[in-house]
Order: structure tokens, then C-alpha cells, then sequence
């Protein structure tokens, strides 16, 4: 399908009950078939299908991130989640008839056996009794994401939100800092009660959807629902346990030498973010400006990143500026009928607004790859600790070209993007076992959750000090992560990928080929999995302890290279 700017994409909601209606024609066809040739026709059909509804519904959620203020969008974000778990069961009954059907093994030559594997392990989680409770898990994620955009407050005569407040929790006045950070934690602990009603809400109805789907927790089918079929929550642990041993103590080594830098006697968290003490590396240019400069570095980086980066100007697939109404934070979705990524973010005039065009833009690039190397959408999308890979290490590939961006601060860029890729690893895993810990003990509530956080933060980040604020310093933290609301226990994907992007960046800095591994790594897609795709592109294992040891070295020794570069005798 032609591709128009994405402004012009026309949204049309899908009527349910035609949808519904198609499908079951397209499963009696299936059915029906009585050669390859045939049931592939109806297969097409409904894959056609499932990318026109997938598309429709991205683009709804799109809309309704940009401004969450827009009535229209609102409501379409409501039906969807209503509509989504209603069309389960016959996508479920879709996914039954392929798996019996005679033709599959002829599926499975075209498209491998992991797409069909995968499906048939999830099967399980699509029961007619886990309709309500995941219609009302869609509608307490949807209150949340409402509750969080809402929250600003005047700041020094601007409006800020809590992504303003951090901007200014990277000015050199210490004083500003620490007003920025009164006011963003005064934020959190005013919407905390809300907040964490809408947990609690969440815990109870995640856990009744694993008990009705079979599952003895929701710790179980949640790895379930993320294709973690590779590693358990055991293996999880023991990287959690890896990572306090190595990269936990070469993180207490850096914030020392930070605090030392800035000359402050002790470094509380709204110092965290300031790596020198006349400021950090910032970008130059407005936002236009800085996609201009995002273009002309992919055109120069390679012929695939050239191509990408002229799709995604030519059809306008970007929103980046912050502004009161929109969503938090950043994302990269896609529009599975026009092959298409989206990069969303809210730009705040610091060096994050550069790692959106690459951290982001790695995404969006592994699946403009994919989608053009592998037959069906469904397979382009690899599991996320696959996905966050292409991610980071588009970050480290982007290196060479930061004087474009930062001027005569590009050595400062490296330097404090590296020191911060490795001192949020520990962080990683400390709500990956939050998480572990809030559906270990169901029960629990906001004061348990809190103690839980502050045990976990002491083990992982015995750093982390919030000048006497009580409200963080009782464990109120754990909030400020919207990970944990709206998609559990995705962040120890973030840690692991972290680990395979410092192999990639290592073996670029070694013996400069890491390129052709990483494009292989996006051509793959979601074609095999975790391990497997792992080693088809010579990426180590992240659950290696030694591997992690080893890494922990090199990165000690590059970044103390990076330092003398950026911070000169």
C-alpha cells in the first residue's frame, strides 16, 4: 500500500463484528482447502487482515499519545480496549485450525518454525475467561498513562512536566537542581495515592488473568506472554547477582569520580545527571535541525541506514517535541500494512534528544530491515531483549559522528553516554527484581512496595541519596518508572541487550567489524529465537558470567580512554 506522510494517513475504526465475520470466512476457506496453495490463499487473507487492524490501531494510539486531550482518540483508545481481548479468542480459534491443518509443515518451510512454535505456546493465554480482566487491565493502563501526562507545575515561569523538570536537573547552579528535584518529587508523592490505587488495581488483575489462563502466577505466564523460552526467572536472578558483582562496583567507581569532578561533598540523585561542572555535551539546534543532522549522518553511516532515514523523513514519521498533553517518554511502534516505523519522544534540549534519533531510530531501523527482508510482519519483531540490542548499539555506531551534533563537546558526548549506558545496567535490574518481588507476594501493598524498592535500591545502586526528601528516601522511586504500570517486567531486556550492544561496540573498537553482524542481527528479525538468533549473529550469550566479567573490564578501560579525550590533563 502507498505510503502518504503519516498526517495523512486516513484512521478508520474497524467494525467488530465484520472483522469477526471475515475471519471466520477466512478460516472456513482454510478449512476448506485442499491443496497448499489454496489454505495459503486463505492464510494471506487473514494475515492481510491482521496488518490493516494492527495498523489502524497504532495509529490510534499514536494520535492519542501526541495529545492525550484529544476527545476523538480518547474514546478510539477506549474502544480498543474493549475490542483487542473481545477479538482473542478468534484469533485464538484462527491459530488452532493453522496448527491442525495438513498444510503446515509447508508453512513452516516458508516461514520457519519459530513463528509457528510461538503461537502455539501462546495459544493458552487466549481463554474466554481472561476477556474481562484484560479489558480491565487495558482500561487501568489507559487511566494511568492520563494520570501522568496530566501532572505539571510552574517552574521558575514555565509549565513544566516531569520531562522539563529533568532538564533542568542537568543545569550547573546546583541551587536550580535541587529545586527541579523538590519539584518533581513533590509531583510524584502528590499523584502517589492515585498512582498506586492503579497498581494495586493492576497487580490484583494481572494475577487474575494468569490464574484463569492456567498459569499457577503471573510470573510465569508473563515470560509466557514475552516468548521467554529460553531463560527462566531463575537465570534472571543469577544475572541480577552478576551484575552487582561487576558492573555495580565499576558504577560506584564513576559516581565517585563524578563527585569529585563537581566538587560537592556528597552526590545526591539531582546531581546524578551532570557529568561536568560546567555542563554537559548538549545538542545544537532546534529539532528540525537536529533531523537534518540525524539524515546526514545515516546517509554517511551506510547504504541500508541512507535508505531508512530518507523513508522516514519523506513520510514524516516522527513527533519529538515535548509539550503539556502528551504522552511520557519515548517509544518506536510500526504500521504493519506500510512497513512503516514511528519514532515518538519529547525533546528537552538535552543529549537525550540525540539518543532518541539513534536509540529510537536503531528500532525503527531493525524493522524497516526485517520487513523488507522476511515475508510477514509477524516475523520482524523479535523478542525485546533482541529488539533493545538494535536499539543500543545503533547508540555506539552513531559515535563517529557526534562533532555533527555537539560541536567541540563530541568527546564530552562519548564520554558521559558511555559512563551513563553502564550506570543504568544496575538500575535495570533493580526493577526487574522489584517487579519479581511485587508478584511474589501479591498481597503486598503501596508501604511493602516501598520497602521493597529501598532494600532493592541499597543492593543495586548503594549510591543513590535524595538529600532527606522523605517520600524517596522511603521508597517512592519505584513510580517514576512507567515500565512497571504498563509493561510488566519488560526492563531486564533492557540490561541483557545492553551487554550484546557492549560486544558489538567492543568488537568495533577491536577490529572495526561490527557492522555486518549488526545488520544481520536486524535482518533476522523475530525468524528464530532468543539463543538462536543470538548466535546466527555471532552476538555472546549476556547470561555468560565471564562474558559479563570480561565486559566490565573493557568498558572500564574505555571509558577511562573516552575520559582522557573528553576531560584533558
Amino acid at each position: 500500500m502507498e505510503l502518504k506522510t503519516f498526517r495523512e494517513i486516513a484512521y478508520r475504526r474497524p467494525a467488530v463484528a465484520k472483522v469477526i465475520k471475515t475471519i471466520r470466512r477466512d478460516l472456513r476457506d482454510f478449512r476448506k482447502a485442499k491443496s497448499f496453495e489454496a489454505a495459503k490463499t486463505a492464510f494471506d487473507r487473514f494475515i492481510s487482515l491482521s496488518d490493516r487492524l494492527a495498523t489502524q490501531y497504532t495509529l490510534a494510539d499514536i494520535r492519542h499519545t501526541v495529545d492525550m486531550t484529544d476527545k476523538f482518540y480518547e474514546r478510539e483508545k477506549r474502544f480498543y480496549d474493549r475490542a483487542v481481548p473481545l477479538l482473542l479468542p478468534f484469533l485464538k480459534r484462527c491459530l488452532v485450525v493453522f496448527f491442525k491443518s495438513p498444510y503446515v509443515s509447508g508453512f513452516e518451510d516458508l516461514y520457519g518454525s519459530h513463528l509457528f512454535t510461538d503461537a502455539k505456546t501462546k495459544m493458552g493465554l487466549y481463554t474466554a475467561g481472561v476477556i474481562l480482566p484484560m479489558i480491565r487491565e487495558n482500561s487501568l493502563t489507559s487511566a494511568y498513562a492520563k494520570a501522568a501526562a496530566g501532572c505539571k507545575t510552574e517552574f521558575r515561569g514555565e509549565t513544566c512536566n516531569f520531562y522539563g523538570l529533568l532538564r533542568h536537573m542537568q543545569s550547573t547552579d546546583r541551587e536550580e537542581r535541587r529545586e527541579a528535584f523538590l519539584a518533581w518529587a513533590k509531583l510524584y508523592e502528590d499523584v502517589s495515592p492515585t498512582l498506586e490505587d492503579q497498581y494495586r488495581q493492576m497487580v490484583g488483575t494481572r494475577c487474575k488473568i494468569a490464574k484463569r489462563a492456567g498459569y499457577p502466577d503471573y510470573i510465569r505466564y508473563c515470560y509466557v506472554s514475552r516468548g521467554r523460552y529460553d531463560y527462566t526467572p531463575a537465570d534472571a536472578a543469577a544475572f541480577r547477582t552478576a551484575v552487582k558483582t561487576w558492573i555495580t562496583p565499576l558504577c560506584a567507581k564513576l559516581y565517585e569520580e563524578q563527585r569529585q569532578r563537581l566538587g560537592i561533598d556528597s552526590l545526591q540523585w539531582y546531581d546524578e545527571g551532570l557529568m561536568f561542572p560546567d555542563g554537559n555535551a548538549t545538542p545544537v539546534g532546534d529539532p528540525e535541525t537536529l533531523v537534518r543532522k540525524a539524515h546526514d549522518m545515516y546517509a554517511a553511516m551506510s547504504p541500508e541506514t541512507a535508505a531508512f532515514f530518507d523513508f522516514m523523513t519523506a513520510h514524516d514519521l516522527f513527533d519529538l517535541v515535548t509539550r503539556p498533553g502528551k504522552h511520557l517518554g519515548g517509544y518506536c511502534t510500526v504500521l504493519p500494512e506500510y512497513r512503516a516505523p514511528f519514532i515518538f519522544s519529547n525533546f528537552n534540549g538535552t543529549s537525550a534528544d540525540v539518543d532518541v534519533l539513534t536509540h529510537e531510530a536503531g528500532h525503527a531501523f531493525a524493522f524497516y530491515t526485517s520487513s523488507r527482508a522476511l515475508p510477514l510482519n509477524l516475523q520482524c519483531n523479535a523478542v525485546a531483549e533482541i529488539c533493545e540490542i538494535h536499539s543500543m548499539s545503533m547508540e555506539h555506531f552513531a559515535y563517529p559522528y557526534m562533532e555533527s551534533f555537539f560541536g567541540d563537546k563530541a568527546d564530552r558526548y562519548r564520554y558521559q553516554h558511555l559512563c551513563d549506558a553502564v550506570k543504568t545496567v544496575p538500575y535495570l535490574v533493580a526493577v526487574d527484581e522489584f517487579q519479581h518481588r511485587v508478584y511474589e507476594n501479591p498481597g503486598a501493598g503501596p508501604a511493602d512496595w516501598r520497602r521493597f524498592w529501598k532494600e532493592i535500591e541499597q543492593t543495586y545502586l548503594p549510591w543513590r541519596q535524595y538529600d532527606g526528601n522523605a517520600f524517596l528516601e522511603s521508597g517512592g522511586f519505584w513510580m517514576q518508572k512507567q515500565h512497571i504500570f504498563l509493561y510488566p517486567f519488560y526492563y531486564i531486556d533492557y540490561a541483557l541487550a545492553q551487554l550484546c550492544a557492549f560486544s558489538l561496540y567492543r568488537r568495533q573498537c577491536e577490529t572495526g567489524d561490527a557492522w555486518q553482524p549488526y545488520l544481520k542481527l536486524c535482518e533476522l528479525g523475530g525468524k528464530y529465537g532468543y539463543f538462536e538468533t543470538l548466535d546466527r549473529a555471532g552476538i555472546p550469550n549476556p547470561f555468560d558470567e565471564t562474558f559479563i566479567k570480561e565486559t566490565a573490564a573493557f568498558l572500564e578501560t574505555q571509558i577511562e580512554t573516552l575520559k582522557q579525550k573528553a576531560i584533558p590533563d
